[in-house]
């Protein structure tokens, strides 16, 4: 629950930065008008977020077991993609972000109102579309339906309070530390959905080694226990792991991290000043 709601909670605030600079630049620019057309598209793409997540749940039933594997295992992979995409993206483009943001809206005003409402939508779209499928892929790491989403929920409702709360100026948040630890922290959460994605292959025959076992602490940390629960919502822990899982999981976690703290903790690159981020802030 706890790695979902880390989904939630940055994906939701990423999204809710992007409406928030969206309407104020509208706002302090004279164009209320435009307004309908961000939220319009705002809605179009939340719905559209919602349909991807309905149809990777109820699209694969009634399909054989492995065919289930497999897709579950391609679309893990395909979410580990894209979030460490998105993880890397936004460590790049934070600073410059609303800088980005308010140049293709300008972009969009030239060419006219319903060009805002597709500028929101993708804007927005990015975000909830990666939010589905990362949740679904977890949601099938973690064998439950239920708990994923309550805290993949519970970390929208707080993004959304804390976006709300920036916007209006009551709140002032380091925006740079916060998605450069969360940024860390899907690292880790994505390197264990690369390895349940592999198990789901190994299942569907894909990739061998199914029976090969690199260890097995199922005695120690038995899955239905309250620590093992834990460690599998958390960071998709399993007890019984194959080789081409832990090699998978090491060759993803490794380099992947070397590669995120020097891009977000350059040991040569002193530190500067953060702007705190309110509607009118830099982010």
């Amino acid at each position: 629950m706890l790695a979902n709601l880390l989904i939630g909670l940055r994906e939701g605030l990423e999204a809710a930065l992007v409406v928030g600079i969206l309407v104020a630049y509208l706002v302090r620019t004279g164009r209320r008008e435009l307004l309908t057309q961000v939220w319009l598209g705002v809605g179009i793409a939340v719905a559209a977020s919602l349909a991807v997540g309905a149809l990777l749940t109820f699209g694969p039933q009634g399909l054989s077991f492995r065919a289930q594997e497999a897709i579950g295992g391609g679309m893990s992979l395909v979410a580990v993609a894209l979030v460490t995409w998105m993880i890397f993206w936004m460590a790049r483009t934070a600073r410059h972000l609303k800088a980005d943001l308010t140049g293709r809206l300008d972009d969009a005003l030239a060419a006219g109102r319903w060009a805002v409402l597709v500028t929101s939508l993708f804007a927005v779209g990015r975000e909830g579309l990666e939010t589905a499928l990362f949740l679904w892929a977890a949601a099938q790491a973690t064998g439950s339906s239920t708990s994923p989403l309550l805290g993949a929920g519970l970390g929208l409702a707080i993004a959304v309070v804390l976006g709300w709360a920036l916007y209006r100026g009551a709140v002032r948040l380091d925006l740079r530390a916060f998605f450069a630890w969360s940024g860390l922290g899907l690292v880790v959460v994505s390197a264990g959905v690369l390895a349940y994605g592999i198990h789901d292959l190994q299942e569907a025959a894909l990739l061998p080694g199914l029976g090969s076992l690199a260890f097995d602490v199922s005695a120690a940390v038995p899955p239905d226990s309250w620590y093992g629960t834990l460690l599998k919502g958390t960071v998709n822990f399993s007890p019984a792991t194959t080789w081409l899982q832990a090699i998978a999981w090491t060759a993803y976690f490794v380099p992947v991290t070397w590669l995120y703290v020097r891009q977000v903790w350059p040991a040569a690159v002193p530190a500067r000043p953060v702007a705190v981020v309110g509607a009118a802030a830099d982010v």
